[in-house]
C-alpha cells in the first residue's frame, strides 16, 4: 500500500524508448471493503483533469464505494493520480448535494418541484424572447459535461433560441490551444500529437505546463520514461520551481508575461543555427519569410534581459530542440493566461513546423486542455464556435448544419463572431442579456476581477438559472437553482486531450430529484416547443445513446469524425482517439502524418487572424493565400505584460493550481484526503523578497491589486524573485458566513486581484500577470497551510511538517509483469 497524498505520482516503473509503458493498476476502495465487498464494477473515465484516465467504479449497495484504473487502456495503463483516487467517488457522495430544484422567495433560496421550477424558468425564457429576442438570452457552461449534454446545449441555443451568446468556462482554460493556436496554423483544433509520443521522443519541452500537479497520470509516464535508460531531455519554461522543473535539463524561469519574447528567441536561435528542415517548409507550410523577420530583434542576450532569464539557457534550450530526433512539446495555462496568448502559443506550432517535427512517433503537440471534457465543449459548439469545427464565416458551412438540424440558416447566428465569456457578463452588466443560464461552472470564483463579478451577479433584472451537483457561490445569487446528476449517476461520452473517446456508464442513481444535465437541457427544450421546419421537435432524443448518434451524423466528414464509433465499440476496451471511420476503424494515434492540414478554405474551422488585434483575415483574403493544405507559420510583434509592476504595486502576481485541487473545490473540498493536505489558501513568495519586508513563513499578508486584495498565509518558497504566486481554488463556500454571498471572514479568492483583459485572438483572460503590493497582518501562527510536496514546497527543507495522508490515503498498486521489449517504431493502438 502507497500513501498517495504523500508519494503522489505512486511506485516508479521505467522502462525505455520504444517499449511499452508498463502497467500499474491503482485501486483504492472504502474504509473497511475488501475487493470481494464489491458488487460490481461499472466502466468509465475520471472527470478530475484533462488527461481522460479510464476507471472501473467499484459499486456496493447502489452506492460508489471506490475506483481502480483500468490497465487495457491506451491513456493511463491502470494508473490513477490523487483526485480521480479520491475525490472522483467522495467528492460527489457527500450530504452537501443538491437534491431538489430552488427559487428565489422574498430574497432566499427554497426548495421547491420540478414543474414549479422549470415552469419559472420557460415563463422568463418565453417573455424575453418575445420582448427582446434571441439577443437576451446567454449560456455559460463548462468543460466537465458529456458530450451529448453539450450537443443538446448548442442545439437549443443556436437552432432553438438562435444566440450567440454561448461560452463555457474554457474560455478561461484552454481556448487558446484550440480556439486559437492550432487553428491559426493547423487551420482546425485537434491536437496533433499522443501521449504514446512520451515513449517514442528524445526531448520533452513544457510551456507553462506544470504537468507534474495538472495532469499527475502523464507526468508519472514522464517520470518512468526519465528513469529509464535512454532518459529524454526536460526543458521547462515557469517562474516557479515545480517538480518538472526540478527534472528539467534547463529551466527558463522567466519574468511573467513575457513568453511571446522567449519564444521568438528560440525560434529565431533555431532558424540561425540552421536547424530546419527547408524541404518540409517548402512543402507544408506558408509565410516562412515574414516569421523569420519579426524575429530577428531577439537574440538570446535580448531574450535574457527581458525574461530575467540566462542567455546561455536560451542558447541550450534551443540547441536541445534544433539537434533532438523527437520532440515532444506541452503547453498549458502558463501561456495561455498569460500576455499574447495566441502568439506564444503559436510559437510552439511554429517551432515544429520549422523541423518538420510533426505527425510521426515522438513528435507530437499537446496544446494541452485542463479540464476533462473541453474538447467536446469545442467539438460540439456549446462554446459559442459551430458544432463539428465549423466556420461560422462559411456560408456552405452553416447550410450543412441548418439543413442537418432541418432549421431556417439565418437562425443559427453567424452574422458576428461568437460572444467570449468575459463580453457576455459585460452585457449582462450592460443589461442587455437578462436571462442566464449556468450549468456546472462557478464564475463567483473562478472570473478575473471578482468584485465586479459579484455585482454583475446581483444585477436587478437579471433571471439567473445555475445547475450544478451543490450550492455553489455561484448558486447562492441564482433565481432558480437546478440539481444535476453526477459523473458515475448519468451515462455518457468524453473525450480527453489526445482525442481519445471514453464512455462513463452510469453506475448509481443519483441522489434525491437530482436529473442528468441531458434530461434538463431535453425538459428545457420540450417545454420551449423548439421545432424543426418540418414541425418535428427539435431535440427528440430519449436518452444519451440517441444524442450520441446525432452527434456522429454531425461530425461526419469533419476534422473530428465519429462516425466509426458506438457505445458498443467503446465498451469493454480501451478509449478509442479520433478520428474514428470506415478508413480508421480503430482511431488515429497522431494528425497530419502526411503533411496535409486542413487549412484548405472550404474545410478551415476559421480564415485566420491578426494576433496582435484579433481582427478576422476574411474569406477573400484568405483564399488569397491560397494555403491548399499547408500550415501557416504566424506571430506578432511583442507587446509585453498588460500590467508590469511600478512603485506603487512593485510584484508580479500570477495564478495556478496545486496538485490537490481541481477549479474551485466543488468536489475536492469536499474529500477529506485531499482537503486535508491543501485546506486553505497560500501566497508564494522568494526568500529574498520575504527579507526584503521582513517576513517569515507562516506570516499572514494583505496582497493588493486596484481591483482588491487577499489575505494568507506566506509560503517561502522557490519562486522566482519579484513574483507573488495564489492557488485560484479557494472561495467561501466553506467559510463561516452562512449566506456565501460575501468572500467571508476575509478575503481568499486569488481573483480578487486579477484584471478583465484578454488575448484578442482567442478572448481568454489574462489570470498570469497584475501587478501587486504586499503588507504583513500578522505574525504567524504556524507554516502556511501549502504542500509540502510539489511546487509550493517550502524553499528551507525540514522547518515544515511534510504533507502526508497516512492509512486513509494509502493505495493499492499492482504492477503487471515486465513485457519484453518492443520496436523502436511499435504504437500502441487500441
Amino acid at each position: 500500500m502507497v500513501d498517495r497524498i504523500a508519494q503522489i505520482w505512486g511506485t516508479r516503473t521505467p522502462f525505455a524508448r520504444g517499449q511499452r509503458w508498463p502497467v500499474r493498476v491503482d485501486q483504492v476502495l472504502a474504509e473497511g471493503l475488501a475487493e470481494a465487498d464489491v458488487e460490481r464494477w461499472v466502466q468509465s473515465a475520471c472527470v478530475l483533469c484533462s488527461n481522460g484516465c479510464a476507471v472501473d467504479i467499484a459499486v456496493k449497495d447502489d452506492t460508489m464505494v471506490g475506483v481502480r484504473g483500468r490497465a487495457v487502456d491506451i491513456v493511463n495503463h491502470g494508473r490513477l493520480g490523487p483526485k480521480g483516487l479520491f475525490a472522483s467517488w467522495q467528492g460527489v457522495s457527500h450530504r452537501d448535494r443538491l437534491t431538489r430544484p430552488l427559487v428565489r422567495e422574498n430574497g432566499e433560496l427554497v426548495e421547491t418541484d420540478w414543474e414549479t421550477a422549470m415552469d419559472r424558468i420557460v415563463t422568463r425564457s418565453r417573455a424575453l424572447l418575445a420582448e427582446q429576442g434571441p439577443l437576451s438570452h446567454g449560456f455559460y457552461t463548462s468543460g466537465q459535461l458529456f458530450l451529448e449534454e453539450y450537443y443538446a446545449l448548442a442545439i437549443l441555443g443556436k437552432a432553438g433560441i438562435g444566440t450567440p451568446h454561448m461560452d463555457g468556462n474554457t474560455r478561461l482554460c484552454t481556448a487558446t490551444a484550440a480556439a486559437a493556436a492550432m487553428k491559426e496554423n493547423f487551420g482546425s483544433d485537434g491536437q496533433p500529437g499522443s501521449y504514446v509520443d512520451i515513449d517514442e521522443c528524445d526531448a520533452i519541452f513544457l510551456f507553462g505546463h506544470n504537468m507534474a500537479e495538472t495532469q499527475t497520470v502523464l507526468w508519472a509516464r514522464v517520470l518512468d520514461r526519465l528513469a529509464g535508460p535512454d532518459r529524454p531531455q526536460v526543458v521547462c519554461v515557469d517562474p516557479r520551481e515545480t517538480e518538472v522543473a526540478r527534472h528539467a535539463d534547463v529551466h527558463l524561469a522567466v519574468r511573467p508575461g513575457t513568453n511571446l519574447a522567449l519564444m521568438h528567441g528560440l525560434v529565431r536561435e533555431v532558424i540561425a543555427q540552421g536547424w530546419v528542415d527547408e524541404d518540409y517548409i517548402a512543402a507544408h507550410t506558408l509565410r516562412f519569410d515574414d516569421l523569420a523577420e519579426q524575429i530577428e530583434p531577439w537574440t538570446p542576450e535580448a531574450v535574457a534581459e527581458e525574461c530575467g532569464v540566462a542567455a546561455d539557457d536560451v542558447r541550450a534550450a534551443a540547441r536541445i530542440f534544433g539537434t533532438s530526433e523527437r520532440v515532444l512539446s506541452t503547453v498549458l495555462q502558463g501561456f495561455y493566461q498569460s500576455a499574447q496568448a495566441t502568439a506564444s502559443a503559436c510559437q510552439v506550432n511554429n517551432l515544429h513546423l520549422l523541423r518538420g517535427l510533426i505527425g510521426r512517433p515522438g513528435c507530437g503537440i499537446l496544446q494541452m486542455n485542463g479540464q476533462p471534457t473541453a474538447q467536446n465543449t469545442r467539438e460540439c459548439g456549446a462554446d459559442g464556435d459551430l458544432p463539428g469545427f465549423r466556420n461560422w464565416e462559411n456560408p456552405e458551412h452553416v447550410r450543412q448544419l441548418a439543413e442537418l438540424w432541418d432549421i431556417d440558416p439565418l437562425v443559427i447566428p453567424h452574422w458576428a463572431p461568437p460572444t467570449h465569456a468575459a463580453q457576455i457578463f459585460r452585457y449582462v452588466e450592460q443589461g442587455s442579456i437578462r436571462f442566464l443560464w449556468v450549468s456546472a461552472t462557478n464564475p463567483a470564483v473562478s472570473m478575473p476581477q471578482l468584485p465586479r463579478i459579484r455585482e454583475v451577479l446581483e444585477r436587478e433584472g437579471l433571471f439567473l438559472v445555475v445547475q450544478d451537483l451543490y450550492l455553489t457561490e455561484t448558486a447562492r445569487y441564482a433565481d432558480v437553482v437546478l440539481p444535476a446528476a453526477a459523473w458515475g449517476e448519468k451515462t455518457g461520452t468524453f473525450t480527453n486531450v489526445n482525442r481519445t473517446v471514453h464512455l462513463s456508464d452510469q453506475a448509481m442513481a443519483p441522489p434525491g430529484e437530482a436529473r442528468s444535465d441531458l434530461e434538463i437541457f431535453l425538459d428545457y427544450a420540450r417545454r420551449m416547443d423548439f421545432r424543426t421546419r418540418s414541425g418535428r421537435p427539435l431535440l427528440d432524443w430519449y436518452g444519451p445513446e440517441d444524442g450520441f448518434d446525432a452527434w456522429r451524423e454531425c461530425s461526419r466528414g469533419r476534422p473530428c469524425d465519429y462516425t466509426g464509433l458506438s457505445y458498443a465499440t467503446l465498451r469493454g476496451g480501451s478509449g478509442i482517439p479520433w478520428p474514428v471511420t470506415e478508413e480508421h476503424p480503430d482511431g488515429t494515434v497522431r494528425l497530419y502524418e502526411d503533411g496535409v492540414f486542413p487549412t484548405d478554405p472550404d474545410d478551415s474551422e476559421t480564415y485566420g487572424h491578426d494576433l496582435t488585434t484579433g481582427a478576422t483575415v476574411g474569406p477573400q483574403a484568405y483564399r488569397a493565400m491560397t494555403p491548399g493544405g499547408r500550415a501557416i507559420f504566424k506571430t506578432a510583434p511583442y507587446q509585453g505584460p498588460h500590467e508590469p509592476p511600478r512603485e506603487e504595486y512593485p510584484f508580479r502576481f500570477t495564478t495556478g493550481r496545486t496538485v490537490y485541487h481541481f477549479h474551485t473545490r466543488t468536489k475536492t473540498g469536499r474529500t477529506p484526503q485531499l482537503q486535508g493536505a491543501a485546506p486553505d489558501v497560500w501566497v508564494e513568495m522568494a526568500v529574498s523578497d520575504v527579507a526584503a519586508l521582513g517576513l517569515t513563513e507562516g506570516d499572514l499578508v494583505r496582497v493588493e491589486s486596484p481591483r482588491g486584495h487577499l489575505t494568507a498565509p506566506v509560503r517561502v518558497g522557490d519562486v522566482r524573485t519579484g513574483t507573488v504566486f495564489a492557488p485560484f481554488h479557494y472561495g467561501s463556500w466553506d467559510q463561516q458566513d452562512p449566506t456565501g454571498r460575501d468572500p467571508g471572514q476575509r478575503h481568499r479568492a486569488a481573483n480578487e486581484l486579477t484584471l478583465t483583459e484578454w488575448d484578442p485572438v482567442s478572448k481568454q483572460p489574462v489570470f498570469k500577470t497584475a501587478a501587486v503590493r504586499v503588507t504583513k497582518v500578522a505574525d504567524a501562527t504556524g507554516p502556511a497551510p501549502a504542500p509540502t510536496t510539489t511546487a509550493s514546497r517550502p524553499a528551507r527543507g525540514g522547518r515544515v511538517p511534510a504533507t502526508v495522508g497516512g492509512a486513509a490515503a494509502e493505495v493499492q498498486e499492482t504492477i503487471a509483469p515486465a513485457e519484453p521489449p518492443a520496436v523502436a517504431t511499435r504504437e500502441e493502438r487500441p
